[in-house]
């Protein structure tokens, strides 16, 4: 009698340990994420330089809508690093979207905090496309918190010093797990320059 009580307690444990992980990933059910580094720096301070913000005022167009394998989609969530005193480059980069999307521009974790972020995506988001401006440098750890291959998707180790160019596209399936036979990089061709840029 005990063991039947407690194999059907397991069970049941089971049961709803596997709702849960499966209600953890249903915000990346057929969602979307774009992710960018931040548009172009100078070599001192926080914001960006003249080329960022040409880029910056480019992805208004770019991203709305943007052109994926023939298909038009436009972000209905906009996320970048929070703001530091070395660093309002993500949230810069972003603001001309948002101003035309009309769409606020989320900072809720710092650029070492993936994992929060990836993990608030999986258990509350409702948008079917999301972008995401980031540091390069934890661009890699990002993707990997997603599931995916940072160095496969970019063709290089890590993410180029030099390049401001590149538009990551991760795909969910309605599990909300990464489609990595469907995630690519795109070379953006936004500005005089971008096509020289590494590949």
């Amino acid at each position: 009698m005990v063991k039947t009580l407690l194999l059907g307690m397991l069970m049941l444990l089971s049961v709803q340990a596997c709702a849960h992980k499966k209600d953890e990933a249903l915000g990346l059910s057929n969602v979307t994420v774009l992710i960018v580094r931040h548009a172009e720096k100078p070599a001192q301070g926080p914001l960006l330089n003249a080329r960022g913000e040409q880029r910056a005022a480019a992805y208004a167009s770019y991203f709305d809508p943007l052109q994926l394998n023939g298909v038009s989609v436009v972000p209905q969530r906009l996320i970048a690093t929070s703001d530091s005193k070395d660093s309002s480059r993500p949230r810069l980069t972003l603001t001309p979207l948002s101003q035309r999307l009309q769409l606020p521009i989320e900072q809720p974790y710092a650029d070492n905090e993936v994992d929060k972020l990836v993990k608030s995506l999986r258990k509350s988001n409702q948008a079917q496309t999301v972008l995401i401006a980031w540091h390069h440098g934890h661009i890699d750890k990002l993707i990997a918190a997603f599931g995916g291959d940072g160095p496969a998707l970019t063709g290089l180790p890590k993410w180029p010093e030099s390049v401001y160019d590149w538009l990551i596209v991760l795909r969910f399936d309605e599990q909300g797990q990464l489609i990595e036979s469907r995630s690519q990089k795109v070379q953006e061709h936004l500005l005089p320059g971008d096509i020289a840029s590494l590949r």
